[in-house]
């Protein structure tokens, strides 16, 4: 099944019931965690999906540590121009930025920053609350 296609809706009382609290915030109510929250994910080769629906959104391959307390990658698995993540601005807090989320469900994931490593200078910075890790092969 290709998830990439199959869109998912659920009611605000269903995404409560299936999601922490903490993830409910970020990922449905646009918040953001604290800094510093998600330093203990996995080094193996795998990748991070959406903890919402599971979409597959950043290979491990991309993560690079940027300084900044959150998870951060410079493309999502299916490169820049994919399906898996999308983007739309973000004028909030009187800053306009690029903010990312799951083409699935729509949750809400971080930014997207022009100050990256190569290849791509970007950096996906991800509340880690938003993803699951799923090891390679699982």
């Amino acid at each position: 099944m290709d998830s990439t296609l199959d869109k998912v809706t659920k009611t605000d009382a269903e995404w409560r019931a299936t999601l922490s609290p903490e993830a409910y915030r970020v990922t449905r109510k646009h918040g953001t965690e604290r800094a510093g929250t998600h330093d203990d994910f996995p080094k193996e080769a795998g990748v991070f999906a959406c903890v919402c629906c599971g979409q597959p959104l950043f290979d491990q391959a991309h993560k690079f540590e940027s300084g900044t307390g959150w998870p951060s990658f410079w493309q999502p698995v299916d490169g820049v121009e994919g399906t898996a993540v999308g983007e739309q601005v973000d004028r909030s807090f009187f800053m306009r930025r690029t903010e990312v989320h799951c083409n699935r469900c729509d949750a809400h994931l971080g930014h997207v920053f022009p100050d990256g490593p190569p290849p791509t200078g970007l950096r996906y910075c991800i509340n880690g609350v938003a993803l699951i890790f799923k090891p390679e092969g699982a």
